[in-house]
């Protein structure tokens, strides 16, 4: 009985959906936040990410990855893309899709780089550009049940023009600090040049080895190897690091 279960639910999150566009908002020139209906969404926790399919007339099918960038409280889903030069799938969703079209999606997937409501350790949060989604939902899921958890986020990002939820960030929540690293082009207020992220960043910013934080690490294979690397080198358990990756999919 508990394997049927089991298998019914992963069938569950494995069955494509229909997804309606309700809403979109831009994040930055390059990225935009759409709002889902999901037909039957069997909800999410922060972190997980959902496969996106899309068909053309002719038959044609591709299908790539995006995170979920909404809490699993507020209700409708919310996917934030950013247009990768090239692209197939991200300059259609970026720049053509309206409110009325429909999709297909999957999910959710994921089960290991996921913040749930009943951990109490602190939280560090480690986004590279376009991996500060997952961690903002669980920034926002953070925010949503209340926790007292304390987050710290670092957010390496190259420009301030290239920053997403600009003003929800900089509105801030208790318990929430965040730090900006510019890796091109610094604000002229900001104490720290232009620079990729380093161990003295994660040991400023961050949270000391001995208060046992869960650590979240997103962003390109490149910067979350260096991370993740970063952070077991200052004394991180290697189990207490988690990382989440992308490269170069076809956009």
């Amino acid at each position: 009985m508990a394997r049927t279960a089991v298998s019914g639910r992963l069938g569950e999150r494995l069955r494509w959906r229909v997804a309606q566009v309700t809403g979109r908002r831009a994040e930055s020139a390059s990225a935009v936040t759409l709002e889902l209906d999901v037909a039957d969404w069997p909800g999410h926790l922060p972190g997980q990410h959902v496969d996106v399919r899309l068909t053309a007339e002719d038959g044609y099918s591709t299908q790539r990855s995006y995170s979920i960038a909404s809490a699993p409280e507020k209700g409708l889903l919310e996917l934030t893309i950013q247009r990768l030069p090239d692209g197939e799938v991200s300059p259609y969703l970026v720049d053509e899709l309206a409110p009325g079209d429909q999709l297909e999606l999957r999910g959710p997937v994921g089960g290991w780089f996921v913040w749930e409501q009943k951990q109490t350790e602190p939280v560090l949060l480690v986004a590279g550009g376009s991996g500060l989604v997952p961690l903002m939902c669980m920034v926002r899921a953070r925010e949503a049940v209340s926790s007292k958890v304390p987050f710290r986020l670092l957010y390496s990002v190259r420009s301030p023009d290239d920053l997403l939820y600009r003003s929800e960030l900089r509105k801030g929540s208790p318990g929430l600090d965040t730090t900006y690293l510019y890796t091109r082009e610094a604000p002229a207020e900001s104490s720290r040049s232009a620079g990729r992220i380093t161990p003295d960043d994660l040991v400023q910013n961050g949270w000391p080895p001995d208060f046992e934080p869960t650590c979240y690490v997103c962003g390109p294979t490149g910067f979350a190897e260096k991370v993740a690397a970063y952070l077991v080198l200052l004394g991180h358990a290697p189990e207490r690091v988690r990382t989440e990756r992308f490269g170069d999919s076809g956009g």
